[in-house]
């Protein structure tokens, strides 16, 4: 079947070479003579137009879509009428006999009119100079347990380089530290880097773009020199950042699709930092270089990185309890039994709590997930063990040691056969005797010579 183009290519043919009359060439290629005329004025044929298309039917229902679409003006942003769901009032309530195509050729028209279609103006990003922050949330299985993870997203809106990294909760903590390695993964500070409203950085919205910024936001800025803009709150703030909020799902839908299980959160971190890394060699749509060879490039333009990185941790002074323990942030931690009752030090780390006296490092804890754990370490209460050895059976330290795979299986085998020779409060002491040969010789000295013990059958 030929097109219009070849036909009119055919008419115009004829008629220069024969000089066949308009009559004539509409009987031979059966076309009306308006069609022979317009492909002698011109080869290309005139566009089509389409008909206006007339809906009566739903003419009747025109005010009552104008009323739902004004009300819509003061309604949540998430909770205003699609198209669809005003069809579907229209039949439901109205009994209307109405297509859905024509209400959403309405629908549009009268969102263009009465001005619910935003219109956006492109912009253009000088290297160096703007980064955008975001979160976003994942789910991930750790170690069996399917988890909800909340990922920090920063991203330099001219090179398009982000840096992602997960965290079980969004507090201020991670919010510092994250952007501490986002620079350094760059390799320096842009001028600036827009936020939402976050209640990590902003203690109070004022009038306009001003704010009453949090203290430790304020130092982080400070330290590297780094200005800030604030988005507008609500949805409005999100469109003012659109190359993060991509850069959110972008992400997550290329690196955690299907949803990974990993070992421990040691494991994820590593892998959304590997991705991160791979998308150096993407190519944005659009762009003849990689992310990566512009990055290189930007670096120039980047602020250097200070010789020290920011200091994100936050202490406290604290009292350790009767039982060894320092209460941080809900949660408490054990130390040296000895200190029990003294004042200690807290570093607050986004993933780690270090407890310190005087500058010297007492116990240093993977930081807990939820509120209101316990975390002890058996070691530190081996000296009063020694005095109590009954306690050490059910004691909470070593259900948690066993728990993290930590408590070899010949420590058990031998505890078992000395209990069989001697006594529960003797085996006891004795395993408490191996435990401080572990503070000093190291665990697996320790357990290759149990095993041997065993293997000789002497062991009391």
């Amino acid at each position: 079947m030929r097109s219009k183009v070849e036909l009119f290519e055919q008419i115009r043919r004829d008629h220069d070479r024969e000089g066949a009359s308009k009559r004539e060439l509409a009987r031979r290629y059966g076309e009306r003579r308006r069609t022979v005329r317009q492909a002698l004025e011109s080869a290309t044929p005139p566009p089509r137009r389409d008909p206006e298309r007339l809906a009566p039917a739903l003419g009747a229902h025109h005010e009552r879509i104008d009323s739902w679409l004004r009300d819509d003006l003061d309604a949540p942003p998430k909770q205003r009428h699609t198209a669809r769901r005003i069809w579907l009032r229209l039949i439901s309530e109205e009994g209307a006999e109405v297509s859905e195509r024509q209400v959403c050729r309405y629908v549009q028209a009268r969102r263009r009119a009465l001005g619910q279609i935003e219109a956006h103006v492109p912009q253009a990003h000088p290297p160096g100079y703007e980064a955008e922050c975001d979160w976003g949330e994942a789910k991930v299985v750790i170690a069996g347990v399917p988890t909800t993870v909340q990922l920090f997203v920063i991203r330099l809106s001219h090179s398009g380089a982000s840096w992602v990294e997960p965290f079980p909760r969004q507090d201020q903590l991670p919010f510092l530290e994250a952007r501490v390695r986002a620079f350094k993964f760059w390799g320096g500070v842009p001028e600036r880097v827009r936020y939402d409203n976050l209640k990590v950085a902003v203690t109070k919205i004022l009038r306009g773009r001003r704010r009453e910024e949090s203290e430790r936001f304020v130092a982080m800025r400070s330290h590297y020199l780094c200005g800030s803009f604030f988005c507008e709150p609500g949805i409005k703030g999100a469109h003012e950042k659109g190359g993060v909020e991509g850069e959110v799902g972008r992400f997550r839908r290329n690196n955690l699709v299907p949803v990974p299980e990993v070992s421990c959160w040691a494991e994820l971190e590593a892998m959304i930092a590997a991705a991160c890394e791979a998308g150096l060699e993407r190519r944005i749509i659009g762009r003849s270089r990689t992310i990566g060879e512009m990055l290189a490039d930007e670096r120039a333009k980047l602020r250097p990185l200070p010789v020290e990185p920011f200091d994100c941790a936050e202490r406290s002074e604290i009292r350790v309890d009767s039982k060894g323990l320092a209460c941080v942030r809900t949660s408490r931690y054990s130390v040296p039994i000895a200190f029990a009752g003294r004042k200690v030090c807290a570093r607050i780390g986004a993933r780690e709590i270090e407890l310190l006296s005087e500058g010297r490092v007492l116990a240093t804890h993977p930081r807990a997930v939820a509120r209101h754990q316990v975390c002890a370490r058996l070691d530190h209460y081996l000296e009063l063990l020694r005095e109590k050895p009954g306690a050490l059976a059910g004691s909470l330290a070593l259900a948690q040691q066993r728990e993290r795979g930590e408590w070899p299986d010949p420590f058990d085998e031998l505890w078992k056969a000395i209990e069989e020779r001697t006594s529960p409060s003797e085996a006891a002491r004795q395993m408490v005797d191996v435990l401080l040969l572990v503070r000093e010789l190291g665990a697996e000295k320790v357990i290759e010579a149990t095993a041997g013990a065993l293997t000789a059958g002497s062991f009391c």
